[in-house]
């Protein structure tokens, strides 16, 4: 496998990490404290269908595929979420996004 290989998997996985708005906004949270527990906004529930729904594909969809990718690390037990060992490869995403959230459409973040 070629070095251009490499790096255009690790961005491909970066904009597959960052194709849901509740990863996103899961990401952007740990960009600005890390750790955090799992009681985020994007996994609080108001005990609607809608929230209960969001809560099951935070903790079966969402937080397994970020932690396979390498960008978070979830003790299931506590939910506490941490950067992952790769979480330094989305940084200067998130950062982008970060910088310009007034410019970008409000339901992407």
């Amino acid at each position: 496998m070629t070095t251009d290989a490499v790096q255009d998997r690790s961005f491909d996985e970066a904009l597959d990490a960052l194709a849901d708005r509740q990863r996103r906004v899961l990401l952007l949270t740990l960009l600005e404290s890390n750790p955090q527990t799992a009681d985020l906004p994007a996994s609080r529930t108001d005990g609607g269908s809608d929230g209960i729904d969001s809560l099951v594909r935070m903790r079966h969809l969402h937080l397994p595929k970020l932690e396979d990718y390498g960008f978070v690390e979830w003790d299931r037990e506590t939910d506490e979420l941490r950067r992952g060992p790769y979480f330094d490869e989305i940084e200067p995403l998130l950062e982008l996004l970060d910088d310009h959230r007034e410019e970008l459409p409000s339901d992407w973040l």
